[in-house]
């Protein structure tokens, strides 16, 4: 269907003005074509996304935009929830020893037909064979289509446990660990590890020599087919009327629009029907009774990440002294608009053996002491945080005054989300400023990948390697046993706060602006927008 033109409102006019020139280019596009096609949700998106081949990429904005609308997973979370459910796989079994799981796969999941590529059969184990070998295998052919790698396979140390995939029969899959895993069947819930993409497609790409297209033209079984993207602007998708799990009621648009004041009127426009907002952008929804603000508690820390390796940082006594120094309340009140709380633990609340005794105090002295006994030499560090929102900038605000307090120079330097991963993963920062959501709701996803050894040239953006806490997390991952597990988590907690391995800040919650016309919008706990059931009133 050809999208309705709408006019140029006066909110569209202001977000021209105002908005820097992502937001800007969005603006134009959304408002000159239009702000949503008829029978379409369009959603105000924070970020753009990194790629469409989610395999690559570790963020929220990524996963949101390009993997939960095009793949489907092996397993899934039942909606809103941190219950596995089936997926592509419509049951399993684990060997009583824990190192082999049996795939049963759904009959008529069904590829999307693009103009790129017509599909010739349903999906079948070769395509899991594809998709899982290679991401593990670098001899595979398929391997080199991440220019990057898979920073989150390697991070949920995949390579160490995967020893080889097996097709039983078409529908039939069967995965050799080399080790009893724990967290695996939730792993399987995950885009960036349990994606199925077309073994068909990908011989397609590699005959031509084109296999990045993946990345740029993707094709899924997904609620929502890709249909373009004009970059840092706008993402559009149409239902899949083949859908197994049903077709979405509407079509799906992302409107990328970084800059928050742009969202907020955005939203009170009704050119998207569905945006995140910050705690200090709840009022301007004061009163308007077509909108109201959906508030979910998401899995997530937001946290500093010390680079362990660098001078002073490498020091515990100096990281600890940057925690005391912290004013977390003020970060709560002015970053969140008080809709947060301070953190303690790095896992959060909500999460089966959260730590709820661990607390994180601010004492100035306490920490002038700690930093002079460091022999800290007054050099500037490096804060590397994202550019994409006044809260971060805020954030980083506070935190420079913090430290400066107790002597502690430091320089910001924002950057876009995707830059900012990339350096933090090759070490190139003093702090850096991030948050992290769990992706599957087990206490390992916080964990692994962002502490371990295996995660130092990746996701470990503290690059803390520590062999007592490794332990801790591989006897944790080899039991089935909850209680077990729970106590050796709640060890892994404290150790982390101990060795002040990195510095958790918050707690947030997170705030849609939901336009009475869109019914059925899940926010998930995982930081996730899902649009599978989304319909228009």
């Amino acid at each position: 269907m050809t999208p309705r033109h709408r006019p140029l409102t006066r909110a569209c006019a202001r977000a021209r003005a105002g908005a820097a020139l992502a937001a800007a280019l969005a603006a134009a596009v959304l408002c000159g074509q239009a702000a949503h096609a008829a029978g379409s949700v369009t959603f105000c998106a924070q970020s753009s996304p990194e790629g469409f081949d989610v395999a690559q990429y570790e963020t929220v904005g990524t996963n949101d935009a390009s993997g939960i609308p095009l793949y489907d997973t092996l397993l899934q979370m039942k909606p809103g929830t941190t219950t596995v459910e089936p997926g592509i796989a419509e049951r399993w079994e684990v060997s009583a020893d824990g190192r082999v799981v049996t795939l049963h796969l759904r009959r008529g999941v069904k590829f999307h037909t693009t103009p790129w590529f017509t599909p010739t059969r349903d999906l079948n184990a070769d395509d899991v064979l594809w998709s899982l070998n290679r991401i593990n295998d670098p001899k595979h052919p398929g391997h080199a289509a991440a220019q990057a790698g898979y920073p989150y396979w390697a991070g949920m140390s995949m390579p160490a446990l995967l020893q080889w995939v097996e097709k039983v029969d078409d529908l039939t899959v069967r995965l050799r660990l080399t080790r009893a895993e724990a967290p695996l069947i939730a792993n399987l819930t995950m885009t960036s590890i349990a994606s199925v993409y077309s073994a068909e497609y990908a011989a397609q790409l590699l005959k031509a020599g084109k296999l990045t297209q993946i990345n740029t033209l993707p094709v899924g079984t997904g609620p929502f087919v890709f249909k373009s993207y004009q970059k840092d602007a706008v993402v559009r998708y149409t239902a899949n009327p083949a859908y197994w799990g049903g077709a979405p009621k509407a079509d799906l648009i992302f409107a990328i629009t970084p800059d928050p004041s742009v969202r907020v009127q955005r939203l009170k426009a009704g050119e998207c029907l569905v945006g995140e907002v910050g705690g200090d952008n709840v009022g301007s929804f004061s009163g308007d009774p077509r909108i109201a603000i959906l508030r979910s508690k998401p899995l997530s820390t937001s946290y500093l990440s010390p680079n362990h390796t660098h001078p002073f940082l490498s020091d515990t006594r100096f990281r600890e002294a940057l925690s005391l120094a912290i004013d977390r309340a003020s970060i709560v009140q002015s970053v969140y608009g008080g809709q947060a709380t301070a953190a303690g633990s790095f896992l959060p609340p909500g999460i089966w053996s959260h730590d709820a005794g661990i607390k994180n105090p601010t004492d100035i002295e306490r920490a002038k002491q700690l930093v002079k006994a460091s022999g800290y030499d007054g050099r500037e560090l490096t804060l590397f945080a994202t550019a994409r929102s006044s809260d971060i900038k805020r954030a980083v605000e506070l935190l420079q005054g913090d430290w400066a307090r107790i002597g502690v120079k430091v320089s910001p330097q924002l950057m876009e989300l995707g830059e900012l991963y990339k350096r933090t993963a090759k070490g190139d920062h003093d702090l850096a400023l991030l948050s992290w959501f769990s992706d599957n709701g087990d206490p390992d996803n916080f964990f692994t990948p962002n502490l371990s050894c295996a995660a130092v040239d990746g996701g470990n953006k503290s690059r803390w390697c520590h062999k007592p806490f490794d332990a801790l997390l591989t006897r944790a991952r080899t039991t089935v046993d909850l209680k077990e597990r729970t106590d050796l988590y709640v060890q892994a907690q404290r150790m982390i706060h101990t060795e002040t391995a990195l510095i958790p800040l918050a707690n947030k919650l997170q705030l849609f602006a939901v336009h009475q016309r869109a019914k059925g919008f899940i926010a998930t706990p995982f930081g996730g927008s899902d649009f599978r059931f989304t319909r228009l009133d």
